[in-house]
């Protein structure tokens, strides 16, 4: 099984990029919201570590973002919490598409988190600043202070398109993100 990692800079376009490989996808932060929504484990986990900020199941977004903009803290306990979880959701994951040819792993903080195995094949996706910025505005909860926070978690652009093996420039066309794909698969396999 060839695991391929996405990189790229928040609003970047990791997500569409990783469905038009048309392999099976992790996506971390689909995952992460599905926790939110429906696993009382982890609402338990996170209401005893910040019950001033989460004290309702489902968990809201909003107390999520309120905690994290309050005390800089309060991310790294939410973090502890969550990502063993998706650890242990992307192994699973793993398993089940084991006898695929190829996995794409959409993971926010792949390198950051030191998910990806050396391996991995990385791809980073290029995206002109304008453009991210012209996406993050029209999401439904952007918060520009949130938005600081886990910038200043990510490693830089520079190094990340360093560490990969290509780089894919997005330009939101789903068939020149295509054809960079095909290119890209071609010298793979």
């Amino acid at each position: 099984m060839i695991r391929i990692g996405i990189l790229g800079d928040i609003g970047s376009g990791k997500s569409f990029v990783s469905k038009v490989f048309g392999y099976p996808v992790f996506n971390a932060d689909y995952e992460v919201s599905k926790l939110y929504k429906k696993d009382k484990e982890i609402f338990i986990k996170l209401n005893k570590k910040l019950p001033k900020y989460i004290y309702k199941f489902p968990i809201d977004k909003n107390e999520i973002t309120a905690a994290i903009l309050s005390n800089k803290n309060n991310l790294k306990k939410i973090i502890n919490i969550i990502h063993k979880e998706i650890k242990k959701k992307m192994k699973l994951f793993l398993k089940k598409n084991k006898h695929k040819k190829i996995v794409i792993l959409d993971i926010p903080l792949l390198l950051e988190n030191k998910i990806n195995n050396k391996k991995d094949i990385l791809i980073f996706v290029d995206s002109k600043k304008k453009d991210i910025e012209k996406r993050l505005i029209k999401r439904k909860n952007f918060d520009r202070k949130l938005f600081n926070k886990f910038k200043k978690l990510q490693l830089s652009s520079f190094y990340k398109k360093r560490k990969s093996h290509f780089i894919i420039k997005n330009d939101f066309k789903k068939q020149s993100v295509k054809n960079e794909i095909k290119n890209i698969l071609k010298k793979i396999l």
